[in-house]
């Protein structure tokens, strides 16, 4: 089978790891400060706060900023679960706004009134999602949230190494990453909060170890979301080869669309630069599903991400979270990522070509 997703794993890992483990320190110590300072330096940011998870980094980065009780997120309609269920676990509430045609991200320009009526006295902040590895458009959204006096805290976790105009994404404001087992670098489970504000680093780290300004003197609700000693070694050596592997996504992505007939590829916008978390193309004329099972059946792994919008989740349907949200509900119907890891042979790039070429269910589809 040709996984969706492969975590390389090599000597310099274990070594690491096994160092970690025979250091007798296994909780958050230094190796967690070694991976925070690399990681910021790595993306120019001023301040690096690690925690368990890409989810407590987002939960974590929002009550840092002061969000929550009362208060309202914008938030894709289009995205994972994660991204606006971080809002209410702050306390505050997403409100779901539509995505671009183009590269899915959240589109609070396109239609000025719809996004505008999507923003009430209540609303403090904007929860972008850089989707797939693909950089939303930055500058469009801080002239709307400083026009409108609203916080942005970035869900960077699929766009670990991507930029906008140059910059990389989380070298400014307040971004948040995750190091789960699928992503371009991994600690198995982890996160970081980057920012370039001192108090909202600050807040983080009191945040991440149950509210503790010192030792056992607790000044804010909050829980466990530290990173592991162990998760840290392994972080300090991904980082290490996480450019040479976006290059390979990169160069993997390339390749395929060049090749691929009868669905439409992934685009990159002029300033931006994408990083392939995920290989994401569409295929339309209701042939989605008709084209995962032939490649599924040929050994391929591919997987919608995906399938329901956030307004489409009981959850959310429970908590009264709705609206129309045409291109994001056009996107779960026909988005399919496929294989684009730095694993892949070209063997395995030329039978992913070949398999979705020759499938019959994109007979009526159009070439992106």
């Amino acid at each position: 089978m040709i996984r969706i997703a492969q975590p390389l794993i090599g000597d310099e890992e274990e070594q690491a790891v096994l160092a970690a483990l025979r250091s007798g320190r296994l909780a958050q110590g230094p190796r967690v400060a070694e991976f925070e300072e690399a990681f910021a330096e790595h993306f120019g940011a001023r301040h690096a706060v690690a925690v368990s998870s890409g989810t407590a980094a987002l939960v974590i980065a929002l009550q840092a900023h002061g969000i929550g009780d009362g208060d309202e997120v914008l938030v894709p309609a289009f995205t994972f679960a994660a991204s606006a269920n971080a809002v209410l676990l702050a306390g505050a509430r997403p409100v779901l706004a539509d995505v671009r045609e183009d590269d899915y991200t959240i589109d609070l320009t396109g239609d000025i009134a719809r996004a505008e009526a999507a923003v009430t006295p209540r609303t403090r902040a904007i929860v972008p999602v850089h989707l797939f590895g693909h950089p939303c458009d930055m500058t469009a959204l801080r002239g709307f949230a400083e026009a409108r006096d609203l916080l942005i805290v970035e869900d960077a976790c699929q766009a670990i190494g991507a930029s906008w105009r140059g910059a990389t994404i989380g070298s400014r404001g307040t971004a948040c990453f995750s190091f789960y087992a699928t992503k371009s670098m991994t600690t198995g489970e982890g996160g970081m909060v980057v920012t370039d504000d001192g108090r909202v680093a600050e807040q983080a780290r009191i945040l991440r170890n149950q509210g503790e300004e010192t030792r056992y003197v607790t000044s804010l609700l909050s829980g466990n979301f530290r990173m592991t000693e162990i998760a840290a070694a392994l972080g300090l050596a991904q980082l290490r080869k996480l450019d040479r592997w976006n290059e390979r996504r990169r160069a993997n992505a390339a390749w395929l669309s060049e090749r691929l007939a009868g669905v439409v590829t992934p685009q990159e916008r002029p300033d931006a630069r994408h990083v392939y978390q995920q290989y994401t193309v569409r295929v339309p004329g209701g042939a989605r599903n008709a084209l995962r099972d032939s490649l599924r059946s040929q050994g391929i792994e591919a997987i919608p991400y995906y399938e329901r919008c956030l307004h489409h989740q009981p959850l959310y349907q429970k908590l009264g979270i709705g609206g129309s949200f045409p291109v994001a509900e056009r996107a779960a119907q026909e988005v399919l990522s496929l294989p684009i890891h730095p694993a892949l042979a070209q063997s395995d790039l030329e039978a992913i070509a070949a398999a979705v070429n020759g499938a019959r269910a994109l007979s009526g589809a159009s070439r992106g």
